[in-house]
């Protein structure tokens, strides 16, 4: 299953080839960031020295300092502590939403591209009803009419961002689909599920794959917002979007209390977002970038000169 859908050419590259483009500047630093706050989030029990919903409050408020490195919120409890695990919560929520939208999303996209007609057309219209709707407008809906709070907010999400890989999805395989390999594969009498898992999804699974990325960025900024406005976790859970909804009425007592919280989710999405292109850059063929006509020259010289040597060095051994 995994040779199937990971097993093609733009995937496995000569090292010189893989390693040459995908290690840019911009996408080692993103992928840097990234791991250390992925690192940071897992090993939070370690690295936290406080648990982070302990109250102390005679620390209410309390700036940085050599025991609070960013300082106390209004209940007194570390504020490094809370950021830490503000971490696991807003990644593992964005996954949680990712993953929703990818098990409903690209099958029916599978679908909907490969079929076509009336199962096409209805597939589409849901998709429309659910697009004509903000994204953030809808997830409020869902999470008022379900209840406060983490699971309801992933599934308010994860059911938002279903239209949107659908759709890609649906792109991609209506193009798979007309391909030469398709007619041989049902030539062969391969069954549809096996085309469209086997052959179509591999050979979408590059773009997929960057899209997914995307949306994990998207959804980091929009389970921030549903906690920033009280309807994602509720207290006394750590997260990011939540702390920083109530660190905005404390910036002069202690600016870190909105200006930290804030700063994570901006890395984090920038990161990914550079990340998400340098991958796009790396899987799609198209975004090759060739060499000049100059180093192409170069080097057929260089090939040229050592064919040449070795031709001069065999004439001049004796009979």
């Amino acid at each position: 299953m995994f040779t199937a859908l990971f097993g093609h050419p733009p995937l496995y590259r000569s090292k010189k080839q893989r390693y040459g483009k995908l290690f840019t500047a911009s996408f080692t630093i993103s992928m840097i960031v990234l791991l250390l706050i992925i690192l940071s989030a897992v090993f939070a029990p370690v690295f936290a020295p406080y648990d982070p919903n302990a109250q102390d409050l005679p620390l209410s408020l309390a700036k940085a300092s050599p025991e609070h490195w960013l300082g106390c919120d209004l209940n007194g409890r570390d504020l490094f502590s809370r950021l830490l695990y503000g971490g696991r919560t807003a990644l593992l929520g964005a996954l949680g939403v990712v993953a929703i939208s990818m098990v409903i999303g690209i099958p029916f996209g599978l679908i909907s591209g490969y079929y076509g007609g009336r199962i096409d057309q209805l597939i589409m219209r849901l998709c429309d009803v659910l697009l004509s709707f903000p994204s953030l407008l809808l997830a409020f809906i869902f999470v008022a009419g379900m209840g406060q709070g983490m699971k309801n907010s992933i599934l308010a999400l994860g059911i938002v961002y279903v239209p949107m890989l659908t759709r890609l999805t649906r792109s991609l395989t209506m193009v798979e689909k007309n391909k030469v390999y398709i007619s041989a594969s049902m030539s062969l009498g391969y069954s549809n599920l096996r085309i469209m898992y086997r052959h179509i999804l591999p050979n979408c699974i590059s773009t997929i794959l960057v899209q997914l990325t995307l949306d994990i960025a998207y959804a980091i900024l929009d389970l921030s917002a549903l906690s920033f406005l009280g309807l994602g976790v509720a207290e006394p859970t750590a997260d990011w979007g939540a702390m920083l909804g109530s660190g905005r009425s404390y910036l002069l007592a202690n600016p870190y209390l909105a200006l930290a919280p804030g700063a994570m989710i901006v890395f984090v999405v920038v990161s990914l977002n550079i990340f998400s292109d340098g991958l796009h850059q790396y899987l799609d063929q198209a975004q090759t970038v060739l060499p000049s006509f100059k180093k192409y020259e170069r080097k057929q010289e260089k090939l040229a000169s050592k064919q040449k040597n070795k031709g001069g060095s065999l004439d001049e051994k004796p009979a």
